[in-house]
């Protein structure tokens, strides 16, 4: 292993505590997690002054593993402990580490309030398109015509956009990358810890136990390939014919705007009622 690599290891992870690491072989969340340190790393905070909370899922291991001050919380819910961890002591950097159910289907009302009201957090949102850990049923970013073990004939909904549905709730910063594109996601994520408001990383990433083999995708490999043919840029979006993008999707950052947040203005409100302004 390189030095850097070796160092960032002993700098972050729980690597004499918690491993090896319950996720399968080629699970694309050992990546989201290199890029997490990389990107602390990169931004120089202090990891008692950093926060990571989870819910319940594969992702939700995450925080099992980073030698920061971490929650592992209940389904749906991080962000609401998140939440109350950023209004008690607005000075913590606050990230969340979601997957696409935890944080879409039971975890919905949180993530579309958290994204309208803007709070200063940064939600991480693993997306591999499946209930990975509870055996494999169809979550609501499973693609139309997919397999899983609740739509075995071909799912008959439709998925959304989790980067669409952020921007469109409200969120100041929105940004989609792949587990393939490392580089671009450690970016992606340091990025999103500097914008002050609700920034969200949406993260394409590979299960091939439980998406992969019911999708003729039966490994890693092929799935990482799938990523990378048919992931652009949004400038590369702008060239391509309308019919042809219909089985791609964009990456890179999406929506970033400017914006007064809710920690800022419920410090205000606080100083109104006290008195001090």
């Amino acid at each position: 292993m390189p030095q850097e690599m070796t160092e960032l290891r002993d700098k972050y992870l729980r690597h004499d505590k918690k491993f090896p690491h319950v996720w399968c072989p080629g699970c694309g969340n050992g990546i989201v997690l290199g890029s997490l340190i990389r990107a602390v790393d990169t931004l120089g905070i202090e990891k008692d002054d950093l926060v990571l909370a989870s819910g319940i899922g594969c992702s939700g291991r995450l925080p099992t593993y980073v030698d920061f001050n971490t929650l592992h919380t209940t389904h749906g819910r991080a962000l609401t402990f998140a939440t109350g961890i950023k209004l008690a002591k607005p000075t913590l950097t606050v990230m969340a580490v979601m997957g696409d159910g935890d944080a879409t289907a039971i975890g919905g009302n949180h993530f579309i309030h958290a994204a309208r009201r803007n709070l200063d957090l940064t939600a991480i949102i693993i997306n591999n398109q499946i209930y990975g850990m509870t055996g494999g049923q169809h979550s609501p970013t499973t693609p139309y015509g997919c397999k899983a073990t609740t739509s075995s004939y071909g799912h008959i909904e439709h998925a959304f956009s989790i980067a669409d549905l952020a921007a469109t709730a409200g969120a100041a910063y929105v940004a989609r990358g792949t587990v393939y594109h490392t580089t671009m996601l450690d970016k992606l994520i340091v990025q999103a810890v500097q914008k002050p408001g609700f920034s969200v990383v949406e993260i394409m990433s590979n299960c091939h136990i439980q998406f992969g083999r019911r999708n003729e995708m039966p490994d890693p490999v092929t799935m990482m390939n799938w990523f990378k043919e048919h992931a652009v840029r949004p400038d590369q979006a702008d060239n391509i014919a309308p019919d042809s993008l219909d089985d791609k999707f964009t990456i890179g950052v999406l929506a970033d705007v400017e914006k007064p947040n809710y920690i800022e203005e419920y410090q205000h409100i606080r100083d109104r009622a006290k008195g001090d302004s």
